[in-house]
């Protein structure tokens, strides 16, 4: 797996002004499991109900229809579940959340699988957000260290928008 995808980062680093058209061929059984190991198996179910216990029974099989559905373009994502969960602490307030079936995150996983390394390469080697291997420890840890290579110099922080909770 991870070398389908150490080579899509390869060919995306080779070839910066190329664009990309089709990726989907990578997308095996053997990529759909991976996704499916990557993916919580503790999360709330779907539309569907479907937990990955049940999944589990005959998953090779699953994984192979929805291997067949994605590749043949017949794959249509099901409705998402709504559920509302407590906004604040005293649970007055509600906001939604939308809940993907099992098999909608899979798929889901898989492309992000895919498309993962071919973005990685265009970004900046001082970003953190949502990348792979990369936390928000990190970040603070980078500031902090580039901070103090500044050797007395004014720091000045600002918030854009939002409340501040000091």
């Amino acid at each position: 797996m991870l070398t389908k995808q150490r080579r899509i980062a390869e060919l995306a680093a080779l070839h910066r002004d190329v664009s990309f058209t089709s990726l989907a061929y990578h997308v095996d059984v053997e990529w759909l499991a991976e996704a499916y190991r990557r993916t919580r198996k503790d999360a709330a179910a779907g539309v569907d109900e479907m937990t990955a216990g049940e999944y589990e029974e005959g998953l090779r099989e699953r994984l192979e229809d929805l291997l067949e559905r994605f590749k043949s373009g017949t794959y249509y994502a099901p409705p998402v579940r709504r559920v509302y969960i407590p906004k604040d602490e005293k649970g007055i307030e509600k906001r939604p959340i939308g809940i993907p079936t099992l098999e909608d995150k899979i798929l889901q996983r898989a492309v992000v699988m895919l498309l993962e390394p071919l973005y990685e390469v265009d970004f900046a080697d001082s970003s953190y957000a949502f990348r792979p291997g990369r936390s928000a420890h990190e970040a603070l840890e980078a500031l902090r260290d580039a901070i103090m290579d500044m050797y007395g110099d004014t720091v000045v922080l600002a918030t854009f928008g939002g409340s501040s909770t000091r």
